[in-house]
């Protein structure tokens, strides 16, 4: 059976300096730390890479993110992995369970979530299998 459950988030953005030796300086790195609240009540702690296009407003980010709390009363911890796309200012995101990463009560979960941003509020939407 598929469950839903909807709220807001806050997140905190950190630039990370670049491993030296490694990669290329125009692929940012930066560390995540958020807050859930709604229907998934958590925190989470992740790195992103990103990096802009030639034109404005073309992006591209990829994240890991790793959840620990209670979804819909049931406790434990999954990933989540992003994959995100600006094309000129329009936005394509995909954020999905890692297989096989939730423990606790949410082991077995697999699902996926999309992100809003209006007014300068995070909002999310979790549709979700256990």
């Amino acid at each position: 059976m598929t469950h839903r459950v909807s709220g807001t988030f806050e997140v905190k953005v950190s630039p990370q300096a670049p491993e030296e030796g490694v990669g290329d300086a125009t692929v940012g790195r930066l560390a995540l730390d958020k807050q859930f609240s709604g229907g998934l009540v958590a925190t989470s702690k992740g790195q992103m890479l990103a990096t802009q296009g030639a034109v404005a407003g073309s992006a591209g980010y990829v994240a890991m993110e790793r959840v620990i709390g209670t979804l819909d009363g049931k406790t434990g911890t999954f990933a989540l992995q992003h994959s995100g796309t600006m094309t000129r200012g329009a936005p394509q995101l995909s954020v999905t369970v890692v297989p096989d990463s939730g423990t606790g009560e949410l082991a077995g979960l697999a699902g996926r979530m999309t992100i809003d941003i209006v007014d300068k509020k995070h909002l999310y939407s979790f549709e979700y299998t256990l």
